[in-house]
């Protein structure tokens, strides 16, 4: 039997049936040893094999690898959240599910924090891609939205769109959902009063299936949802507090 876990690791996947064998065994080795875990991969529609591959390995991980499923795809923000709503564990990490990110870098984000305070310190630690493995089109698309979401939104990172993040679960949860929360967590952890801090990460070609990037569901779609974001920020207000009268 394996501790509770303190760290539940999240993966959004989609038609990733090439990838997820290789990322859940460089989770595990990452992490054993160095804190207790489980791997939550939440699986968004596939119509490849990818929870029947997901389903072969648990055996392997001893009960610390769990399957959940969207029936129909539901988009990476819905996937994550899913994840985060069922995580046992106080602190989230999480990870994209083609591969590119690598989970070596996880003990470092790990190192951060104090993981055994409570309650968790009210931080997001995101990682920034230092070296791009990616087609020219994904490169120049990241380089102009990170510079004119960091201007407009002033969230202290260079690279809010890297899939490698670290944050308590019950931050997580006060976050207003949306679709496509997941490219401004930096902005929305501000928004709560955290502190975000950014960490360089390794980037890595993906291994293998097709990439869902496109101009459409990330560039012009990022117009709508940074105005969005930018009138949540100019609405917070977080300079009250309730007093309990005896």
């Amino acid at each position: 039997m394996h501790a509770d876990p303190l760290v539940s690791v999240v993966i959004p996947v989609k038609d990733e049936a090439a990838n997820v064998t290789t990322l859940a065994r460089e989770i595990r080795d990452a992490l054993n040893g160095v804190v207790p875990f489980e791997v939550i991969f939440v699986d968004d529609g596939s119509t490849d094999a990818t929870v029947e591959t997901l389903a072969g390995l648990k055996t392997e991980f001893d009960g610390r690898l769990r399957i959940l499923r969207h029936l129909r795809n539901a988009g990476q923000s819905a996937a994550i959240t899913s994840g985060v709503r069922a995580a046992r564990g106080r602190w989230i990490a999480t990870l994209d599910g083609d591969g590119q990110n690598d989970p070596a870098d996880l003990p470092n984000l790990l190192a951060r924090v104090d993981l055994t305070r409570d309650p968790p310190a009210r931080v997001l630690i995101q990682g920034a891609r230092l070296r791009r493995e990616d087609d020219w089109l994904r490169r120049v698309s990241s380089r102009v939205a990170n510079a004119v979401r960091g201007g407009l939104l002033q969230d202290q990172t260079p690279d809010s769109g890297c899939g490698i993040k670290l944050l308590p679960r019950g931050l997580y949860l006060e976050l207003p959902y949306f679709d496509h929360m997941h490219r401004f967590m930096p902005a929305l952890a501000l928004r709560a009063g955290a502190n975000v801090q950014s960490v360089g990460v390794h980037h890595r070609p993906r291994g293998g299936g097709q990439s869902k990037y496109g101009l459409n569901n990330r560039l012009w779609a990022g117009l709508v949802d940074l105005i969005g974001v930018m009138w949540l920020r100019q609405r917070a207000r977080l300079d009250f507090q309730a007093r309990e009268e005896p």
